[in-house]
């Protein structure tokens, strides 16, 4: 399939899933609004843009003015088509619902699985900038830190729960978006209560333990992560060790689909940001634009 089928394959997919509900979460338009450039289109930009490598909203709008002129005759100027995309801010998170039914194959046996959780920073001011911040105030605030970068930040969190599938990316099951500060094992607490219906074993880092336990049953689930090192310790036995490892490569893929999201839309960065509703465009439209690549081609 060449790029213009893939294109035209894109538009289609958005009308059909517009028609079938989308529009009921876009904010309605003035009388005065310039339609002719349809929310479709501007949904259909939006995500071509993100899965050819664009990293900001400005860069796409480029994009279309300057190669896709032809497909997209309409496109008004870029403030336009950015106050566009905030009035549609709302349709990226049913539309991950959409990409995630799409993509799953369903399987009628399986009642339960294995699962794997992590968190990723999303960076929208960084070091001393970050007391200067003030976008989006409803959720970003500047007590975020990422123990990997070492680095304070202000901004929000990314929470992925995902099915566990060897050899494969995982995919997301749960997806929540919490202020940098929220911990990780207090954002996992919030859907506790649903998944012993869901899943068997939940793999995560040492953030997620309680009481230095590296294996924890909550009812009908249990969560496993790396064994800490009690205070004063400086080695780990033979079996701790084993059991990290096992562990660790178990919740690895995990990682590697938060470095693909990251590399594949440049959703860690949201430095560009200026409102909340830019915020919600750039974490929830970069994850539908990943999820969506394969979805096109169904």
């Amino acid at each position: 399939m060449d790029w213009q089928d893939q294109l035209i394959s894109l538009y289609l997919q958005m009308c059909k899933f517009y028609s079938q509900g989308l529009s009921g979460y876009c904010t309605r338009t003035s009388h005065y609004s310039n339609l002719r450039f349809s929310d479709e289109e501007a949904l259909t930009l939006f995500l071509w843009g993100i899965q050819e490598g664009c990293k900001t909203i400005k860069s796409i709008h480029k994009l279309g003015k300057q190669h896709l002129s032809d497909w997209f005759p309409n496109l008004p100027v870029y403030v336009a088509f950015d106050q566009r995309l905030n009035h549609i801010s709302d349709v990226f998170i049913p539309l991950i619902e959409i990409a995630k039914d799409k993509s799953s194959t369903p399987d009628i046996t399986r009642r339960k699985y294995d699962a794997v959780i992590d968190s990723m920073p999303i960076i929208m001011a960084q070091r001393g900038r970050r007391f200067n911040a003030k976008v989006a105030p409803e959720i970003a605030t500047a007590n975020g830190y990422c123990a990997t970068k070492k680095l304070y930040y202000y901004g929000v969190k990314l929470h992925i729960l995902a099915e566990h599938k060897p050899g494969k990316l995982p995919y997301p099951d749960y997806i929540g978006l919490t202020n940098a500060g929220m911990h990780d094992r207090k954002a996992f607490e919030m859907i506790m209560p649903g998944l012993g219906e869901n899943i068997y074993n939940c793999y995560a880092d040492k953030a997620y333990q309680t009481e230095c336990k590296a294996i924890n049953e909550y009812g009908s689930f249990t969560l496993l992560t790396p064994v800490k090192k009690e205070k004063g310790q400086t080695h780990l036995d033979s079996a701790d060790k084993w059991l990290s490892r096992a562990i660790s490569s178990i919740r690895q893929p995990i990682e590697s689909f938060f470095n693909w999201i990251n590399e594949k839309t440049g959703i860690q960065i949201a430095s560009k940001v200026r409102s909340y509703k830019g915020l919600m465009v750039h974490v929830f439209g970069r994850l539908a634009a990943a999820m969506l690549i394969d979805v096109v081609k169904i």
